[in-house]
């Protein structure tokens, strides 16, 4: 009977260890490279750029394989993760010289996804790496998300639009969902990267306990969520994915909050969208509201302003706590220069103590997290005594870190090596032990260095040296055109093409006193650092506390640079129901504008029992979007704590603020741009409040004429008509709307005024009472560079169109009060074709049976007979 051919023992335990993780990348430590094998292998080298060759199993042949020097694993886990895919680090578990077999013990140490992820390579620095949790019961729906580079833990518990805004804005790397629910996830929320996990991991009880031993606490009533259960099952689920993942117990993960829906904007995920606040529609290239508004000194503090953008706040008193200290900092401009200063050498102190949670962090991220703790007590000294009472809290708040400061600073040499085995890690004078064999060891390599000096004048081999390898330890090279001086008492261990190598009893001696003291210097540093790691995990929850604190100070601190850079005012938030702004601008476009052009600015005034809707008329590209925009904007900038671009604003708070601004087609659900248009504006109608904010945007395009423009009035109507007093502006083509100010007293016409010279036109960008009639799309096409022809058969059909409807207007009102209709409309061939053969009759020449006929004719064209 023939063998059974086998694999080598190296690749099967390799197998076995990636049966246990079939749906991760595994990347399998041998010696100093992470190698990857079989279909891994082939996937690796095509997302890496790795070279794929094949390696020796034995009876089986060859198998695939593609690796990289171990010390490279921080940018390749980026790309594996940043590519979609779950990774497993399965490392070596005890060091190959001590080992008792042949085969090295190895086991997964980590693994990594796109939602798990610890290393900046891994991270984008200026944004949250949010996983998130989901469970549903009914039509309600919980959800967790936790960064694990920061600790940050929130929950959150609401209908699915409540929780599609969420993801929308939070935008988390990694969803974890029951296994089946996971394709209607993907059908509701989009095209994240999902998790299944069984039904046992979403268990309440299971939930609860978990989380209690998480915050190290014995009830959760201290954090207000245990009334929203499907959210403590999505936190729950996320704690038990981390364990499956090897990251239980991370204890930068201290803290649980809950999103609490009443306090924040309601703003859903196509506002988000059409608003364009973390992102340009026009992708990487364009410049989003983040970006133009990112004045922070840290990367604590812009994940921190994402986060208020999407959560802006209705709490006046909060409000204006954070305007007193942007205008604090606007009135001190030397403490505002010196607060950069000081925030700007913490660094990500966030994300650095996460690593120290994980017991992770490199010997130079631990001296830099001292240098970053340095800086707590001058941050405090400059906001403490401001005047300011909330900046004074701040400051107040502040927990003292000196103690921890100072451990990490005396322990570390000033220059530690980039890990331990790669030169001197802790000081000198720390540990007299590790100072001695320190000593040993330069000493014994002071001493090779002499006999190899010694033994070139004895042997006159001037190219002769010490050397050392893993293999052989240290040697004596000598090239093959000297090895005839060679002494006899040398020991030849090696031969090489050009050269041959030598050992002598007295090298052999002091190897293993160097060998001995550097295994020993090794093993000390070791045990020292790792107890550094855990004295400053004692102090993780009062670096938090002051991150937490840097962050919104780097924030204000921001909005105080910006308002002083651009010109912005500190904007009025009351509980009027009104909305002021004057010379308001965009604070995008602003930016983006040529040197020497300026913005023009724009007033608007709405309230509810006057100025409620205003419909915004005006030509193509005269800047009616741009102002609806704006309007938004300044609105959310101001929620947020934000000084505003405008000279002046005076708002009551909003709880809502929606948009329909430009829309496209939904391929994968089958739903074409009038439809997304029709949902979005759907979901508006069913979600007024008295304090919403709404903007409207050609509204009723993407059909025909006039069933766009009676769904247009139609909305117009059922806003005004609700009661709510939801303040709206309407941009619109259709100029027939101007007629409801005349029936609606709350509806306001405003146009985009233009300035006329000859054939061109002269966009003045200033919005003005009363409504226009033309588009001027004509110009605009000439704008384009339309084709001569085509421009010219425009004007000629569009002066047909204006004759038709002045014929329209000169039309009689019947009997029963509605408008004789005329037969002859331009856009309907059947009624031309009656027109034409009307025209070609010639009555006077006509019989009486001649006219029978040709009325019959057109009877049957007309479909009466």
């Amino acid at each position: 009977m023939a063998k059974q051919a086998e694999d080598t023992p190296l690749l099967k335990q390799y197998f076995s260890i990636k049966a246990q993780h079939p749906e991760a990348v595994l990347l399998y430590r041998v010696g100093d490279f992470y190698e990857t094998y079989s279909d891994d292998a082939v996937l690796a080298s095509k997302v890496l750029g790795l070279v794929l060759t094949r390696r020796s199993n034995g009876d089986k042949g060859k198998v695939e394989m593609a690796g990289f020097p171990h010390h490279a694993i921080d940018s390749y886990l980026h790309k594996l993760v940043q590519a979609g895919y779950k990774v497993a680090v399965c490392d070596q578990l005890e060091d190959p010289a001590l080992a008792k077999t042949k085969l090295v013990k190895r086991g997964v140490t980590e693994i990594l996804t796109p939602g798990i992820a610890f290393g900046e390579s891994m991270l984008e620095q200026k944004e949250h790496n949010y996983l998130a949790g989901l469970s549903f019961e009914g039509h309600q729906c919980g959800a967790a998300f936790l960064d694990v580079s920061t600790g940050t833990f929130q929950v959150a518990q609401g209908g699915t639009d409540y929780i599609a805004t969420l993801l929308s804005s939070l935008r988390p790397k990694e969803l974890v969902v029951q296994k089946d629910v996971a394709r209607a996830v993907k059908e509701r929320f989009g095209d994240y990267y999902i998790t299944s996990l069984d039904e046992w991991a979403f268990v309440y009880d299971a939930a609860v306990e978990k989380l209690c031993t998480q915050l190290q606490v014995r009830s959760l009533k201290g954090y207000a969520v245990e009334r929203f259960p499907l959210a403590v099952r999505s936190a729950g689920a996320l704690l038990a994915y981390l364990e499956q993942t090897q990251h239980a117990g991370l204890r930068n993960i201290c803290s649980i909050s809950r999103i609490d829906e009443e306090k924040f904007v309601w703003m859903d995920q196509f506002t988000v969208r059409n608003l364009e606040i973390f992102q340009s529609a026009s992708g990487r290239d364009g410049v989003s509201l983040v970006d133009t508004i990112d004045r922070c000194c840290s990367p604590m503090g812009s994940r921190l302003l994402r986060q208020w953008l999407a959560m802006p706040i209705m709490d006046i008193r909060q409000l204006d706590a954070r305007y007193d200290i942007v205008q604090h900092f606007l009135d001190k401009p030397d403490i505002l220069s010196e607060i950069q200063l000081q925030i700007s050498g913490t660094g990500d102190l966030e994300r650095t103590i996460s690593r120290v949670a994980t017991g992770k962090i490199l010997p130079r991220e631990m001296l830099q997290l001292g240098r970053s703790l340095s800086r707590m007590e001058p941050i405090r000294d400059l906001c403490s005594g401001s005047g300011v009472e909330a900046l004074d809290k701040l400051a107040a708040d502040m927990r003292n870190t000196r103690e921890v400061f100072r451990r990490i600073t005396e322990t570390l040499d000033e220059n530690p090596a980039g890990q331990i085995g790669k030169g001197d890690v802790i000081a000198a004078g720390v540990n007299p032990e590790l100072d001695r064999l320190r000593e040993i060891s330069r000493g014994g390599k002071e001493y090779l260095l002499q006999m190899q000096q010694r033994e070139i004048e004895r042997t006159g081999i001037s190219a002769l040296k010490i050397s050392y390898n893993n293999v052989f330890g240290y040697y004596i090279e000598v090239r093959n055109s000297s090895r005839d001086r060679v002494p006899p008492e040398w020991i030849r261990k090696q031969t090489l093409v050009n050269a041959e190598r030598y050992i002598t009893p007295e090298l052999k001696e002091y190897e293993e006193k160097i060998l001995g003291a550097e295994a020993t210097i090794y093993e000390t540093e070791s045990r020292l650092y790792s107890q550094l790691i855990q004295d400053v995990q004692k102090s993780i929850r009062d670096i938090q506390e002051n991150c937490s604190i840097i962050a919104r100070l780097d924030v204000l601190q921001g909005f105080a640079q910006q308002a002083s850079d651009r010109n912005y005012c500190r904007p009025v938030v009351d509980k009027s129901a009104a909305l002021d702004i004057r010379a308001g601008r965009h604070p995008v476009i602003e930016t983006l504008m040529a040197p020497g052009e300026e913005y023009v600015p724009n007033d608007v005034s709405m309230d509810s029992k006057g100025d409620q809707i205003i419909i915004l008329t005006g030509p193509n590209m005269a800047g009616k979007s741009a102002l609806l925009r704006q309007t938004a904007l300044i609105v959310l900038m101001a929620q947020i704590g934000s000084f505003v671009p405008a000279a002046s604003v005076r708002m009551g708070w909003f709880d809502k603020i929606f948009t329909r601004v430009g829309a496209t087609d939904n391929i994968s659900r089958g739903e074409s741009t009038f439809m997304v248009e029709m949902l979005e504006t759907s979901m508006i109608m069913h979600n007024l409040s008295a304090r919403s904010l709404v903007l409207l945007d050609e509204i009723g395009r993407g059909t025909s004429t006039y069933d766009g423009m009676s769904i247009a009035r139609a909305l117009v109507e059922y806003i005004h008509g609700s009661g709510k007093g939801a303040k709206t502006l309407f941009a619109t083509h259709y100029h027939e709307l101007n007629d409801l100010e005349k029936l609606y007293p709350r509806v306001k016409n405003y146009h985009i005024a233009v300035k006329e010279e000859g054939r061109n036109v002269i966009f003045l960008r200033k919005m003005e009472p009363g409504g226009v009639a033309h588009s001027f799309g004509i110009h605009v096409a000439r704008l384009a560079g339309m084709p001569r022809e085509v421009i010219e058969s425009a004007e000629r059909t569009l002066r047909e169109l204006e004759l038709r409807e002045k014929h329209m207007d000169s039309m009689s009102v019947d009997e029963d009060g509605g408008l004789q209709l005329s037969l002859f409309q331009l856009d309907d061939p059947t009624l031309s074709s009656l027109r034409r053969q009307l025209e070609e009759a010639d009555l006077n020449n006509m019989t009486p049976m001649q006219a029978f006929d040709l009325l019959r004719k057109m009877k049957q064209e007309l479909g009466l007979s």
